[in-house]
């Protein structure tokens, strides 16, 4: 009898095979894939809907990828940058799979497409196992969720690629104890870079893009230590 965690090694296998495969694919077409993953209401859609509109007004080639359990109010949102953004509707499912991201990825992304961004699912939990095909898995936290947040989801933290702080203008207002967090976010990914934005301040804006601009002209990415072992997601 074939046990549940066989069931899920096999399809994380498979997933990781087309994910291969896939960034493969881009990087000769010469785009690079950015994962974010997020809780809900972290403030992903507004800093991407920023770096988005950043790109294009600096002529840069970018492409946005945004899923959901349901509704298209994201895309929309994004879509207001100007760059060409594509909706993935998951039916219920908590996360992206590499071969969903292929399915959308091969009839849509325009040509010369410098940066795609895919905007996982809100959900800190599934996601951290399924590698997408990225070149850079980012993952956002907001003052508002606590400083324990690494803690209480290594292994999303401890894949990280980059870690970005947003809504760092109301840290203050909300006794955000920055080095409690940081302190956290090293004990589960010992030298990840991490990152303080703000969408209304302004803080750190521009620079997701600028990351994700170097690994494309060939900088090595951060390799954390849990992503050395880690099953399902070993680039």
């Amino acid at each position: 009898m074939c046990k549940v965690t066989d069931l899920q090694q096999a399809v994380l296998a498979r997933n990781e095979h087309g994910a291969q495969h896939l960034r493969e694919e881009l990087a000769a077409l010469g785009t690079v894939m950015v994962n974010l993953l997020s809780s809900p209401g972290s403030g992903k859609t507004a800093l991407l809907e920023a770096e988005l509109g950043l790109a294009r007004r600096r002529g840069v080639p970018v492409a946005a990828l945004t899923a959901d359990l349901a509704t298209e109010n994201d895309a929309v949102r994004l879509g207001r940058s100007g760059a060409p953004v594509r909706q993935v509707l998951t039916d219920g499912l908590c996360h992206l799979e590499s071969g969903m991201v292929r399915s959308h990825v091969e009839a849509w992304l325009p040509d010369d497409t410098h940066l795609l961004f895919v905007e996982n699912v809100g959900n800190l939990v599934c996601p951290a196992s399924y590698d997408l095909g990225e070149s850079l898995r980012v993952v956002l936290a907001s003052v508002t969720e606590g400083e324990d947040k690494p803690l209480k989801y290594p292994s999303a933290f401890g894949l990280a690629q980059l870690v970005v702080i947003t809504k760092y203008d109301i840290a203050a207002a909300v006794d955000f104890d920055e080095q409690a967090f940081l302190a956290n976010v090293a004990q589960v990914n010992p030298g990840v870079e991490v990152v303080r934005t703000s969408v209304r301040g302004g803080e750190g804006m521009g620079v997701l893009l600028e990351r994700a601009l170097a690994v494309r002209a060939g900088a090595a990415v951060h390799r954390p230590v849990m992503a050395r072992t880690a099953v399902g997601h070993a680039h």
